[in-house]
């Protein structure tokens, strides 16, 4: 896999060092990113995209309230 430098300031790096649970810059950001594609992801499996815009333009049941 290719490798990216960024440059942080390092009051943020602290920050996501502490938030992370890490003691590397590196490991931090990397943790910090991977949960937020996760996060992402997960949200898109539940509310759908585009594609299923459809869904949506269909009156709610009386089971759905």
């Amino acid at each position: 896999m290719a490798k990216v430098t960024i440059s942080l300031d390092s009051d943020l790096a602290i920050e996501v060092m502490l938030l992370a649970g890490t003691r590397s810059p590196q490991d931090a950001v990397e943790l910090i990113v991977r949960d937020y594609l996760a996060r992402g992801r997960r949200t898109d499996a539940r509310t759908g995209d585009a594609a299923d815009q459809h869904l949506l333009d269909r009156p709610p049941t009386a089971d759905e309230g």
